[in-house]
């Protein structure tokens, strides 16, 4: 079986060795998948057990800047701030760069993350940063890795980093090899300048337990699971042919009927699981009644209690109005 050494070796073995750049800096956005990733075929490779489908949050994301160092020993400086080596955060950062250093040895780095969304809180923010991290290493050894490649390398260290390559819409393509080199983001051709994403903030705080092991829990206990391919073949099927037709009511009926059937096969797992809050709930309320109202509003929510609603610009000023609060993000802006 193969390890994620070996897939890096693979994608890795023609490139050279002879660092490029001593410093550099790059981004790569978050994104919010509309129809989900909740479960591995293998935990090994981050492989899934179904496809995927997001759309980025444009300037909301991870700044990642490097520096070759003289040191016997990696630096990580977290949003101004320096992170110490017993820190969960370092060590999930350096433990991946680590498999890099298996295949090609490069000395010891400062790295500077700046995230402009909320760490471990379901904003995707690790999507953001492994797609950034892969996007660093590139740069560091000026390996000109297509997108794809780098796709395939962000994977590894957070399944939806895969999709964090590109903006706009990405499907993260399920894939059948065992090698994986068939799982990975492929962007859509849809642009939509008038969509947007409001960013309900409910908790900044991390998590109380990681998306990983919730999705393990869910994958193994949940009498719902069974039924969840098939709902995501659904949804994700709807999804696309609303992208296409820029049918934004399919487009959100799906999208939000898809993160409540994750949400609830989550609760009927054992031990059962819940992201929500009493905010939360109510946040769900108060977006349900818009639609009561004739406000076509949606909402879509990962591993973590914050909503993500969706509206088109013509109703931004009556959203504002009601949730002035809320953080509005244009995925298309110019």
């Amino acid at each position: 079986m193969l390890n994620k050494v070996d897939v890096i070796a693979r994608i890795l073995a023609e490139k050279s060795r002879d660092i490029c750049l001593e410093k550099g800096a790059v981004y790569a956005p978050a994104n919010i998948a509309l129809c989900k990733y909740w479960g591995k075929r293998d935990a090994q490779l981050n492989l899934p057990v179904t496809p995927s489908l997001s759309i980025s949050l444009a300037e909301k994301g991870s700044h990642f800047a490097f520096e070759v160092i003289d040191a016997d020993k990696d630096r990580l400086t977290l949003n101004g701030k320096t992170v110490t080596e017993d820190n969960d955060f370092y060590q999930r950062l350096f433990s991946f760069i680590n498999l890099f250093r298996g295949v090609k040895a490069f000395p010891c780095l400062h790295v500077r993350i700046n995230s402009t969304i909320p760490i471990a809180a379901g904003l995707a923010s690790s999507a953001s940063g492994f797609a950034s991290v892969v996007k660093g290493l590139d740069a560091l050894y000026g390996w000109q890795l297509t997108r794809s490649e780098l796709s395939i390398l962000a994977r590894l260290g957070s399944g939806s980093a895969c999709r964090s390559l590109w903006s706009g819409f990405v499907e993260w393509q399920q894939g059948i090899r065992d090698d994986g080199m068939d799982s990975l983001g492929i962007p859509l051709k849809t642009i939509w300048p008038q969509l947007r994403i409001g960013l309900w903030i409910i908790s900044s705080e991390k998590k109380t337990i990681s998306s990983r092991e919730a999705m393990a829990i869910t994958k193994q206990t949940s009498p719902f699971y069974t039924l969840w391919p098939q709902q995501v073949a659904s949804d994700l099927a709807e999804i696309k042919t609303a992208l296409t037709h820029k049918d934004f009511i399919s487009l959100g009926e799906a999208s939000e009927r898809n993160a409540l059937f994750m949400h609830e096969t989550m609760l009927m797992a054992t031990p059962s699981i819940t992201y929500n809050t009493p905010q939360s709930i109510e946040c769900r309320k108060q977006i349900w009644q818009l639609r009561r109202d004739h406000l076509p509003v949606y909402f879509t929510q990962d591993a973590g209690p914050n909503l993500k609603v969706l509206f088109l610009e013509e109703n931004t000023r009556d959203v504002l109005q009601l949730f002035p609060q809320m953080e509005i993000i244009q995925p298309f802006a110019k």
